[in-house]
């Protein structure tokens, strides 16, 4: 019985391992992606800072279905990724590779994208680009 009960500890200290494993590295993801959106914002465009938002915000939600919360993460990760298909210094098509993947991803969760996530998105790109007021409403 004392073994058996031990054995149930174990696993169940095991599980909190993986969990405790799962949140650092969803912590790692969410710490690479910041510094890749604050060190490339300018030069990445308004426009595909918007779209990674609006998946970050989605993967946030815990409505959003596991697998479509993982093809966001996997998009991410590219995004943040320091090694790419085209690098990011590369003129005018650096930036190619992360756009089509980004897009692929909206567009396989686009039914699980929210207004509140696209708000989200909106109110912090407003707070690093400055858009002014009228400029938000002109979209």
């Amino acid at each position: 019985m004392a073994e058996r009960e031990q054995q149930g500890i174990e696993t169940n200290q095991q599980g909190d391992d993986k969990q405790v494993g799962t949140e650092l590295a969803e912590a790692e993801r969410e710490q690479s992606l910041w510094e890749k959106l604050a060190g490339s914002a300018l030069k990445a465009g308004e426009s595909l800072v918007e779209k990674v938002l609006i998946l970050y915000y989605a993967a946030r939600d815990e409505r959003t279905p596991t697998w479509a919360r993982t093809a966001i993460w996997g998009a991410i990760a590219y995004f943040v990724a320091p090694i790419d298909g085209i690098p990011d210094l590369t003129p005018l098509l650096g930036y190619s590779d992360d756009v089509g993947i980004i897009a692929g991803a909206l567009a396989t969760v686009a039914a699980y994208i929210r207004p509140s996530h696209k708000e989200k998105a909106k109110a912090s790109l407003k707070r690093w680009f400055g858009k002014a007021e009228a400029e938000d409403s002109a979209d």
